[in-house]
Formats: C-alpha cells, structure tokens, sequence
C-alpha cells in the first residue's frame, strides 16, 4: 500500500501524493509548492544556487544540515523539516540576520545565487548559536556557493556582521515535536506511476527487500544518483533508500578497526577517522566536495559507486581497509582492493549491498599520507588523487602500499613499484627508480581534467613528496603537510 510523503514545511505538514519518486526537492518546492525563491542553476549539486537546510531526527535531536535541493529526491524529505529561503523571513515582515548582513556588505549582485548563499550561511548561524565563525569556517560553509559576481570579500564580511546583528533564535525542541510525530516504525512505501520507492527502518527489512528486489535502485545520499535523473534522464525502476536505516550510520571500533557503516554521511565518517588520521586526513576532509555534498553523500556510497577517480578509495586501499557486504547469504568481508573488477563492475552477488567499511587504526611504524591534485581547491574532481602507507624499520621498507585514483579504470595499487621497494633501504636512489616504475603500472588516459602526461608526471612528483615527509633523515615538518587545512 502506497502511503504519502509527509514533511514539515513552513510551519505545517505537508502531504505528498502525486509526485514522481524521482521528482527533485528543487523541483517539488517551485512547481508544486510555488515558493520559487530557491533557483536552479546547474542541477548537478555544484553551483549551490538551489540550497537548503533539511531537519532530521537523531537521537531525539534535530540535525540541521544544508543540502542541494536539486539533486535530492522529493521521497527523501518523509519524517523530516524542509527549510527554504521563504522560511527567514520574520513575523514583523523583517528581513533575518543573515539576510540583512548581505545586504549591509553588498552581497548580492544580480540576487539570483544569493537563496542559496543565504540558507548555507544560515546553516552556519543555527550551527555557531550566535558565536562569531573563523574564516576557514565562513570558507568551508561557502564552498558549494560558486557565484562570485560580487567578489568574495563582501560575503564574507556578511558572515561575520551576521552574528553583530540581534540573535534570532531557533526553537529546536518544538521542531522536534513536529518530526516526532512523522516518525513511521517500519518499512514505508510510496508509488506513483507504476514506480516503487522503498524506505526501509532495520537491516533485517532491508535484507529481504533487496533480496526481493535484487535490481532495484539503492539509494543514500543522492549525490550521484540524482545527477543520473537531472543528467542522464536514467530511468531509475524502483528504488531502495537506505537513509532510514539507522544501523548503517554507526560508526566505532570493531576487531581494532574503525567501522563506518555504509549510511553514514561523508562528514561524519571523515570526523570520526580525523580523530584518529588528523593530518593525514583532514586537508582531504576539507577539499572533498563541498559541504552540503558531504552532509548528503556517504563513504559508503563513494565505496559503492567505484568511481575511478573517487577520493575515498585510494587512501582506504593504500590502508588496507575492509568492506563489509550483506545479502540473503550472511555478511561477507574481503579487502576493499578486490572488490573493485573492472570499470564500474564490482564483485557483489545478486541481493547484496554494502552495509560498511573497516579502516585499520594507526599503527606507529606505518607512514601514511594521501594527496589530491585538482584545477580548484575547494569542490573539484581530482584529476589524481595518490595514497602511500609504507610500513618503515628505520631506514628499511618492510611493506609498501602505493594507490592512486584517477590512473587507471578503478582505483588501483601499483603492485610493480610496491615488489620492487618491499625490503629495499628508503633512499632517493631506490625512490628514482620506484619513480620510473609507475609508468608500467599505471597508463592514465588523457581527458578535460588532466593529460595523461600531466597525471604520470604528477603521480611521480607525489611519491617524492611523500618521501621528502618520511625520508630517515631529516623529513619535512608535520606543520607543512596541511597548510589549507581548516581542521588541521
């Protein structure tokens, strides 16, 4: 039985019955709703134009989170508060803080990025609670706003007079009230047309719907997917979505490795291992996508997905990390490196599903760095991103693990120049000669990002760094290895 999408949407429920479960929140909000103050730009979750800030129950606490409307489905907003631009305007017919900071500083040009500027920095205002915010967090905030047509300063002058002005404060507890009661149990499901859109609460319902439905459309945080319904025009058939399932964003030790469930967002997964890898992580925490890309994306999704030049998958192949599968059969756990065949083919058996990933913790002998080169530094696609953790006895390797994205079809090792360094001293002559030997494991393809010529020469640059930070004597100080990093 179909049953509708309810959420919470200017200050009452709103009930969703006839919408296509493909249907974007962009679109539902201005077609349907007719509150057009969100715009559409490039409706592929980049320019940051369509943002808005979605409520969601955890815990008995509401989570704030700015999202591209563009790029996620109308279905998704089930049990939880879509806020939009319309939503700051003040009972006295005041303009909120937020907004009225852009307009002291000059923010605005043409005013049609400015919706989206406004609800990523309202994210950061209901986040900082009156407190003034760091530049790095202002520029973090701001990396999925592209616009820049009036300058970056004058926005970023918005961000700080915004906390000058009087506190308008948000009524967390009663939201919460309001999403408690859209909570739904167990397994819902909406249809229209003929097309299912499953959202299933525990693993054991997610089990037997995807063994019922072994070709339907998994679905987490949309960041990919939804460019398949705004970009390809995919039909998409029916569709499984894991954003419900509250066992797959758990993240904690298990078997002295870090587990992070395949439903966990990109920022928390990142938070949790910047605990335990901080610099070596957290430049690449801060230049993967862009904010509200990561409060909707998952590392599960990113692991899923394969994509050859994804950023995730390097540094947990060069970790040796672990994914964890389920399907009808059990649980299945093998090396994140052989889950990867061949282009956009992965080894998964009909009803299975990725359900986490297990990062081996920090070890003292091992030396682990990870590196992106891109055209941006905030929001870009690597053109290659590299990975080394080298397991050191003083000035000798006893292991190495080289991996790179961007390289090769699926983020690959380089197993040649890894059997060549393995017992061999760490030195500039054997670091030459591994150099040479990237070339014959890796032949990268030319396209707009880079040249193949450009990434070889690179990917070899790169492991000169990361030997020039790990070299026995007299390596670069860890205060280099970060120096854009906000969280470093």
């Amino acid at each position: 039985m179909s049953e509708p999408i309810r959420f919470y949407y200017r200050g009452a429920v709103q009930e969703v019955r006839n919408a296509a479960p493909t249907q974007t929140v962009l679109q539902h909000l201005r077609e349907d709703l007719h509150c057009t103050g969100t715009k559409e730009g490039c409706a592929e979750g980049d320019c940051g134009a369509c943002t808005v800030v979605i409520g969601s129950l955890v815990d008995g606490q509401v989570e704030m989170k700015a999202v591209n409307a563009c790029i996620q489905l109308t279905p998704t907003l089930d049990g939880k508060a879509l806020f939009s631009v319309e939503d700051l305007q003040q009972p006295d017919g005041a303009l909120h803080p937020v907004q009225q900071a852009m307009v002291e500083c000059h923010g605005s040009q043409c005013g049609f990025c400015t919706p989206g500027f406004v609800m990523s920095l309202w994210g950061m205002y209901l986040e900082k609670n009156g407190a003034t915010p760091t530049r790095c967090e202002i520029d973090d905030t701001l990396s999925g706003n592209l616009c820049r047509c009036t300058g970056y300063r004058p926005i970023i002058d918005a961000a700080r007079r915004m906390t000058e002005l009087p506190h308008v404060a948000f009524d967390r507890d009663a939201l919460a009230q309001q999403l408690q009661a859209l909570q739904r149990g167990s397994l819902s499901t909406y249809e229209h047309g003929g097309q299912y859109f499953h959202a299933p609460r525990s693993i054991e319902e997610l089990v037997a719907l995807r063994a019922e439905k072994p070709q339907a459309c998994l679905l987490a945080g949309s960041t990919d997917v939804g460019l398949w319904v705004t970009k390809q025009l995919r039909d998409l058939g029916d569709i499984i979505y894991l954003g419900n399932v509250a066992a797959l964003k758990t993240i904690g030790i298990v078997d002295d490795k870090l587990h992070i469930g395949a439903g966990a967002s990109l920022n928390d997964a990142y938070a949790a291992l910047c605990q335990h890898y901080p610099d070596e992580l957290s430049a690449l925490w801060q230049r993967f996508a862009s904010l509200p890309i990561r409060n909707a994306g998952t590392l599960g999704g990113n692991v899923a997905n394969g994509s050859p030049i994804g950023d995730s998958m390097p540094w947990l192949i060069a970790l040796g990390s672990d994914i964890v599968l389920r399907g009808p059969a059990g649980q299945r756990i093998m090396p994140l490196e052989k889950f990867y065949l061949a282009y956009q083919k992965k080894d998964m058996q009909p009803g299975e599903f990725v359900e986490a990933v297990r990062v081996p913790l920090p070890r003292a002998d091992v030396h682990f760095r990870t590196y992106k080169l891109a055209k941006r530094f905030d929001q870009d696609i690597s053109a290659v991103c590299a990975a080394f953790a080298f397991q050191l006895d003083g000035e000798r390797i006893v292991d190495a693990r080289i991996a790179f994205g961007g390289m090769a079809a699926t983020p690959q090792r380089a197993a040649q120049t890894e059997a060549f360094l393995r017992g061999q001293a760490w030195s500039e002559e054997n670091l030459t000669i591994a150099m040479r030997l990237l070339a014959d494991d890796y032949a990268p393809l030319s396209d707009m990002r880079a040249s193949n010529t450009y990434r070889m020469t690179t990917a070899q640059n790169l492991l000169r760094r990361f030997w020039l930070e790990t070299r026995p004597g007299a390596p670069l100080p860890p205060t280099s290895l970060n120096a854009y990093a906000c969280r470093a």
